[in-house]
């Protein structure tokens, strides 16, 4: 299994124990939303908190294929690295 941010993994597992309402220790970096009881509706409401917690955006479509904790956390480093990439290419030299 590929190495996931430990910072990352443990803002979005405070998130979700936060949104589902269920106690931080539950939610592990192996976690799937099936385990923790993650419906489409609470997964539509917890990608907003995510968002709002790392101000990205995720694409509808890549939102629909996550499905689990290391899902997540892989996806919100991708895009937290082009938001920087992004960023520091458009400074002038």
């Amino acid at each position: 299994m590929t190495e996931i941010n430990s910072d990352v993994a443990e803002r979005v597992r405070k998130v979700i124990a936060k949104h589902m309402r269920i106690p931080p220790e539950n939610v592990t970096n192996e976690s799937t939303f099936a385990d923790l009881g993650i419906d489409s509706l609470d997964g539509v409401n917890l990608l907003f908190e995510i968002e709002e917690e790392f101000d990205i955006s995720i694409d509808d479509d890549q939102a629909r294929s996550i499905s689990s904790i290391p899902e997540m956390v892989l996806g919100i480093e991708k895009l937290i690295a082009a938001k920087a990439n992004a960023v520091s290419g458009s400074r002038p030299s």
